[in-house]
């Protein structure tokens, strides 16, 4: 399989959603409380150009498991 950019963003995008809902199913838990806690980080970026104007609204949600399912997609990736 030729590797590309779409595929290694698309790998990124699948273990970070796979961690996240892994992430969700662990959260009652108490005892793994450490690895659930999550961040929120928020960007957006507006502007008004009297020709055009934009607003974007960017929200992530990265907790610990999150981010081992980042690495996991990596990872998968590079084993392509």
């Amino acid at each position: 399989m030729k590797k590309n950019t779409l595929t290694f963003i698309l790998m990124l995008l699948l273990g970070l959603v796979a961690g996240t809902l892994i992430g969700q199913l662990l959260s009652p838990y108490a005892g793994l409380s450490f690895l659930t806690k999550s961040v929120e980080l928020t960007w957006q970026p507006k502007a008004d150009l009297l020709v055009v104007r934009y607003d974007l609204n960017l929200h992530i949600r990265l907790n610990l498991i999150s981010i081992v399912g980042l690495a996991a997609g990596f990872w998968l990736y590079r084993k392509l």
